[in-house]
């Protein structure tokens, strides 16, 4: 493992470099293609043992998980916005804005299938720093239905500290868009693997919720929340991440700097820079997405005027911004949009940002999809 970090930050040194020289001409910064890859679609109509089928098959769509995690760890950063009693309406928060159990233990089972050495289930549960364990039975989840799907399952908490000694920090190549790095939960550096499972969804703030704005909850809020301690992390988490919506203050100082203070205090500006970091400085190996059921009009029933739906539709692939576009645009939207044109009527696009900071392509006509085709899968979430 300690080969393995020294690779990384030599491999993030180098890209920071090269990213350094790339902002500092934007010409040719743009000129350079941002990676292109395969993202799969496939048709699930409900949740059960069909899960695991239409999962393997698109996992082999994209060239199969063994040479990905073979021997190696696995982390997971789970969908579970919010606290465990909120719902819409009746409806199991699964079937709305958190992912599916069903998807996470089929995810699970396949990558230990695949050889995955260890997996590891990762979320921070808001203003908590119990075990995840503690907070996935309050929902009605069943952990050791995990634990069971593979060998060497763990779960861990990354609101906090949890069972690491120190933070792990984390520099966005070419300085950054808000901030010029992040400290973060051992558990996203003590990974050979990382892997976003999201639920398909729009966002109030963001346009839309998906693989790369998961991400937005690996900080954790004993720094960058709303009652962190001015100089150093807390020792449990206290409130939500609004300094990052607002920008009313600042996160520990003990943290990477805020790159330009005199920028917008606006969260359309602010949250999606910061997801465009987070997935620049963290990368994402694998991106999969639970749009089987869902809802509508943002990301949790607080948003208002949700609607529970079902598109039926999984999606997953390797490169988190090409996931995203096509998941943007098998939501009915434009992924080359912007700021003004729906989804991103009130917000810059993540896609575009991450997309200027090298991550990925959102140009559809780059990115290979197989499985279902976007025109026969489409599901129009301003419509349904």
């Amino acid at each position: 493992m300690t080969t393995q970090n020294c690779s990384r930050r030599k491999f993030l040194g180098a890209a920071g470099a090269a990213a350094g020289a790339w902002l500092a001409r934007p010409a040719m910064f743009l000129a350079r293609p941002a990676p292109a890859g395969r993202v799969s679609v496939g048709m699930c109509p409900d949740y059960g043992s069909q899960v695991m089928s239409t999962l393997a098959t698109m996992f082999d769509q994209l060239g199969g998980l063994e040479k990905l995690v073979r021997g190696k760890t696995v982390a997971i950063k789970l969908n579970l916005t919010g606290d465990a009693y909120t719902r819409l309406g009746y409806i199991p928060a699964s079937f709305t804005h958190w992912v599916h159990p069903d998807v996470v233990g089929s995810t699970v089972h396949l990558l230990g299938q695949a050889g995955a050495a260890r997996i590891r289930l990762l979320e921070s549960p808001m203003s908590t720093a119990e075990p995840l364990q503690e907070f996935l039975l309050q929902a009605n989840w069943e952990p050791r239905q995990f634990l069971s799907a593979a060998p060497r399952v763990e779960f861990e908490n990354t609101n906090f500290l949890g069972n690491g000694k120190t933070y792990s920090r984390f520099m966005v190549p070419g300085g950054g868009l808000m901030f010029a790095g992040y400290d973060l939960n051992h558990s996203y550096e003590d990974c050979d693997v990382f892997v976003s499972l999201a639920k398909l969804k729009q966002h109030l703030t963001a346009g839309v919720t998906l693989t790369m704005k998961n991400c937005f909850g690996i900080t954790p809020c004993t720094i960058y929340g709303d009652g962190s301690p001015a100089d150093e992390p807390g020792l449990v988490p206290m409130g939500g991440r609004g300094p990052f919506h607002s920008g009313g203050r600042l996160p520990s100082k003990s943290a990477p700097p805020m790159v330009d203070r005199s920028g917008s205090k606006e969260g359309g500006y602010r949250v999606p820079r910061v997801v465009a970091d987070l997935v620049a400085a963290r990368p994402v190996h694998l991106g999969i997405i639970d749009g089987i059921h869902t809802m509508t009009a943002g990301e949790g029933p607080w948003a208002g005027n949700g609607k529970h739906v079902r598109p039926g539709l999984l999606i997953a692939g390797t490169n988190c911004v090409n996931t995203d576009a096509v998941c943007t645009a098998l939501m009915g939207f434009d992924p080359m949009a912007d700021r003004g044109t729906p989804p991103f009527e009130t917000c810059d696009s993540t896609l575009r940002l991450a997309e200027q900071l090298g991550v990925g392509t959102r140009d559809l006509r780059q990115i290979e999809v197989v499985g279902t085709p976007i025109s026969k899968a489409r599901f129009d979430f301003r419509s349904a």
